[in-house]
């Protein structure tokens, strides 16, 4: 998840920078805390509600697959409008996206504190999504715009950090605040974005240099069916045979059909399916889809399994959980001083394996174990996350042409927070039918398949 003036260290041959070039040079430095700040508060939203599930299924009276909505619904905003925000902030500008994003984010967040119920709940947060989109895409593309070389990898490796520091604070966040009102933590985002979206005017204005028209209809395809087939799947685990799981799983088929049906004819579609003939755009996509499966969507149910069979509380089980974002966080931190590993194709694998190495020491963790036994496991499951949250950064708006860079980064976070919604609804139904080490067993196999796909695709890269 655009071709400009470099911010890489200038050479001493340089002419002296105007006034005007350093005003310029100066708003571009400002790219990388504001965009790192909105990618921080998107992930602590994301994640505020996985150490409160129970409480907010009692307080909103949800049924059987109350878990599986409450965990997915801002993965299937995110999934259906981040190539859509992509897009719009490629040819309508960066800055103004991210910006419409942050001041969505407040007006979703109030909604979702008001929702008496289930389904407006689950709306909130959706659209919650939707304004997370347009902050991670807009801000994915600013990035690259005005950082190249080895201020390309330290801005990816902030933002990386970032991803892990917002994992780190959410769940704790929101098991403290809703100590004071169920509403308190949704209350709390919203004035945070309200602040983000005041710093965001700081940020240089950016665009593509021959924007293009808007693809209507893959506005009404893509992202539809995106969300019919995760709602499928979520409402499946109370029985397949069930009508309305009939009805989701015909309409993901004909809207997503009838997006590759326009898009392969289409001059400018929002997400060029030809661009899956190509190794770099295909390893990406697929390994973030396997990054959302495997490893968001395990991460979004370790607290409630901490809560179920450790018998801890829910701040306890979020700062237990918050050693594995913090060190997720740390990793990424490390990684963009110490250049570990550069080839991000290289790294993301290593991150994938690493994690699964973590996930099997998470396995057969029982009501007798103490909270120490998953220590180990969610460490070293954190620092494989931190290699990832840096690769995949990279490899999102890498795969692309340089003008697209916004659409790449949609295109890539679209396919990890699927993947989420995805492997939340799985999670779940094999937590139900074999409990939690069946669901890790998943996750350390998903892992690993990816990386060797990964690695598969950048060799047909490098030999193309």
């Amino acid at each position: 998840m655009s071709v400009a003036t470099s911010t890489a260290t200038r050479t001493t041959s340089a002419p002296p920078a105007t006034p005007e070039s350093a005003l310029d040079r100066v708003r571009a430095d400002r790219t990388v805390p504001v965009v790192a700040l909105g990618t921080l508060l998107l992930l602590a939203t994301y994640t505020m509600p996985m150490a409160i599930v129970p409480s907010t299924v009692r307080d909103l009276h949800a049924g059987p697959s109350g878990p599986a909505w409450i965990l997915s619904a801002i993965g299937l905003g995110l999934s259906a409008a981040l190539l859509i925000t992509g897009s719009l902030a490629d040819d309508l500008g960066r800055r103004r996206v991210f910006t419409a994003g942050a001041l969505g984010l407040a007006l979703s967040s109030a909604l979702t504190a008001l929702a008496p119920s289930l389904p407006l709940y689950v709306i909130g947060r959706a659209l919650q999504g939707v304004a997370g989109a347009a902050i991670m895409s807009a801000g994915l593309g600013l990035l690259a715009h005005n950082h190249r070389g080895a201020a390309r990898g330290r801005a990816m490796a902030a933002y990386g950090s970032s991803i892990g520091v917002g994992m780190v604070l959410g769940p704790p966040a929101g098991a403290a605040l809703v100590q004071l009102h169920r509403s308190a933590p949704y209350w709390f985002t919203a004035l945070a974005a309200l602040g983000l979206a005041v710093v965001a005017r700081s940020m240089p204005e950016s665009r593509a240099e021959h924007p293009r028209r808007p693809d209507v209809w893959g506005t009404l395809t893509l992202g539809p069916g995106l969300i019919a087939l995760t709602a499928a799947l979520i409402e499946g685990r109370r029985g397949w045979q069930r009508p309305v799981v009939d009805a989701l799983l015909v309409a993901a088929v004909l809207l997503l059909a009838g997006y590759a049906a326009t898009a392969l004819r289409g001059r400018a579609p929002m997400l060029d399916l030809r661009m899956f003939a190509r190794p770099a755009f295909l390893g990406a996509t697929f390994g973030a889809l396997i990054a959302g499966i495997a490893v968001i969507a395990i991460a979004a149910y370790l607290a409630t399994v901490f809560q179920g069979t450790l018998g801890l509380s829910a701040l306890d089980s979020a700062l237990l959980l918050g050693l594995w974002s913090a060190m997720a966080a740390l990793t990424a931190f490390a990684v963009g001083r110490v250049h570990v590993l550069p080839d991000p194709a290289h790294r993301f694998a290593a991150g994938l394996l690493v994690s699964a190495v973590g996930f099997l020491g998470l396995y057969g963790i029982g009501p007798a174990d103490s909270w120490l036994r998953a220590v180990p496991g969610l460490l070293v499951g954190g620092f494989g996350v931190g290699l990832v949250n840096t690769a995949l950064a990279r490899l999102g708006v890498e795969s692309v042409p340089a003008d697209r860079a916004s659409m790449g980064s949609g295109a890539n976070s679209t396919a990890r927070y699927t993947g989420a919604s995805i492997g939340a609804a799985l999670v779940v139904a094999l937590v139900d039918a074999g409990g939690m080490d069946l669901a890790i067993l998943m996750a350390a196999g998903a892992s690993l398949l990816g990386a060797l796909v990964v690695l598969a695709l950048r060799r047909a890269e490098q030999r193309a």
